[in-house]
C-alpha cells in the first residue's frame, strides 16, 4: 500500500536530510521526512500555544490557578490524548485497509516496506522527537527515566526506515489505546473529580484496555516478533520463503515493479540480521513489556487506593503524601504512606507538580531566568 498521506516530502527537504539518512542506513526517512517534521512541530504548537489558550477558557477556574508546573503537565497531556488517538486510529486503518500486510511472510515482516506502515512510524517517530526536546528542556520536571523512555522510543521507530520490522509499526503503536484514558484519570483529578462515577468508571475501561492491548495484544505480537527475528538471526536459503528462492537455491532478483518485489524492494537480497540490530530491538521491546506488567499492578494498586475509605483517622492522617505511578510517561497519583524522615515528596520528578521539594527544581531556575528577562512566564511559587 502506497503512503496514503496527501502531501508529498519537498524535494529540498529531501535532499538535505539524504546524506544523514545514507549515513544512518536509513534509506526510507527521506520518503517521510515531512510526515515526521509535521507531527512533532504540530505536537508542540498544541503544547506551547493551543493547550494552554483553550484551557484557559475551557476551565478558568482551574487551569489558570495551577502551579507552572502542573499547566505544564496540563500541556504535555492534552499532546498525549490527541496524539494518542490520531495516531493509533490511523494504525488500525491501515491495518484494515493494507491488503498486502496479510500476505507477508517473516521476510516480509522483517525487510519489508509499504508506505502506509512508513507513514504511521513517522508518525510515531515525529511524538518521540518532540517529546525527547520536552525531556530535555525540563530535566528537573520529568527526570532521567523519562528521558531514556524518548530516546529508546525514537530510536526503537525510526529503525524502522531502514526498513527493518515495518510491519509492526502500526502493530505496536496500539499499545497507545489505553493512553486516553490513563490522560483522563489525571484530568479527572486536576478538574476536582477525584473519586467521582466518572473517573471510576474512567478506572475500568483504563484497567481494561490497558490489559488488553499491552499484556495480552503486545505479549502476543512480541512472540511473532521475536520468532521472526530468530528466523532472521539465522537465515539461510533453506528457510528462505519459496518466492525469493531460485530453483537452483540461488536467491532471485525479486522485480521492484510490483507485488511482492515492491514489498522488498529496499531489501532485494536479504541476509543475515545483524545481532546488534536484533538485540537493540528485542531488548528494549521486552523491557517494554516488562514495564507494562510492573506498571498494570501499580495501576490496580492506585485504583483501589483512589477509591477506598480509610479505616481510621490516624491512617488517614498519615496518607498525607503523593505517590507518582509513571505509565508511558502519564502519571497516575495515589495516597500513601509518607516514608522520607526529611519530609521530602516521593517521587520528587513526578508529572504531577503536587509535591513539593526543599530544593529549587530546574523549572523553577530557569522561570526565574526567564523573568529577569522579561519572559511570560512567573516564578512558580507552589
Amino acid at each position: 500500500m502506497h503512503d496514503p498521506f496527501p502531501v508529498s516530502p519537498p524535494p529540498l527537504l529531501v535532499k538535505a536530510i539524504t546524506p544523514l539518512a545514507d549515513f544512518l542506513n536509513l534509506p526510507t526517512l527521506p520518503i517521510h521526512i515531512h510526515e515526521l517534521l509535521l507531527a512533532a512541530s504540530t505536537y508542540h504548537i498544541i503544547c506551547a500555544y493551543i493547550s494552554p489558550f483553550l484551557s484557559r477558557r475551557l476551565f478558568p477556574n482551574i487551569y489558570p490557578s495551577l502551579p507552572l508546573r502542573s499547566q505544564l503537565n496540563w500541556d504535555v497531556h492534552v499532546v498525549s490524548l490527541v496524539q494518542s488517538v490520531v495516531v493509533c486510529a490511523a494504525a488500525i486503518w491501515v491495518m484494515i485497509a493494507d491488503k498486502e500486510r496479510k500476505d507477508m511472510g517473516w521476510e516480509e515482516r522483517i525487510w519489508g516496506y509499504t508506505g502506509a506502515g512508513g507513514m504511521i512510524q513517522a508518525f510515531a517517530a515525529g511524538y518521540f522527537l518532540w517529546d525527547l526536546q520536552i525531556c530535555v528542556r525540563y530535566l528537573g520536571v520529568f527526570g532521567v527515566g523519562l528521558l531514556l523512555h524518548a530516546i529508546c522510543a525514537l530510536i526503537v521507530f525510526s529503525l524502522g526506515f531502514r526498513p527493518f520490522v515495518n510491519y509492526y509499526g502500526p502493530t505496536f503503536i496500539l499499545y497507545e489505546l489505553s493512553s486516553p484514558f490513563l490522560n483522563f484519570h489525571w484530568f479527572f483529578d486536576k478538574l476536582q473529580m477525584t473519586g467521582s462515577r466518572p473517573q471510576w468508571y474512567n478506572g475500568i475501561l483504563l484497567l481494561g484496555s490497558f490489559f488488553g492491548c499491552r499484556l495480552l495484544w503486545g505479549t502476543y505480537q512480541s512472540l511473532r516478533v521475536y520468532q521472526d527475528c530468530w528466523a532472521a538471526l539465522h537465515f539461510t536459503d533453506t528457510n528462505r520463503s519459496p518466492e525469493t528462492t531460485h530453483p537452483k537455491g540461488i536467491p532471485e532478483l525479486i522485480d521492484p515493479v510490483g507485488g511482492r518485489g515492491a514489498l522488498m524492494r529496499f531489501n532485494p537480497y536479504p541476509e543475515d540480521m545483524p545481532l546488534w540490530l536484533g538485540l537493540t530491538y528485542l531488548g528494549s521491546n521486552m523491557l517494554l513489556n516488562t514495564l507494562n506488567f510492573y506498571w498494570f499492578g501499580k495501576m490496580i494498586e492506585t485504583v483501589k487506593k483512589r477509591f477506598s475509605t480509610p479505616k481510621n483517622d490516624k491512617k488517614a492522617k498519615e496518607e498525607e503524601e503523593v505517590m507518582s505511578v509513571v505509565v508511558e510517561g502519564v502519571e497516575l497519583d495515589g495516597r500513601v504512606i509518607a516514608a522520607s524522615a526529611d519530609g521530602e515528596a516521593n517521587g520528587e520528578h513526578g508529572m504531577n507538580g503536587e509535591a513539593k521539594s526543599g530544593k529549587a527544581s530546574a523549572l523553577e531556575e530557569k522561570e526565574n531566568v526567564r523573568n529577569r528577562k522579561g519572559g511570560e512566564w512567573e516564578k512558580d511559587t507552589e
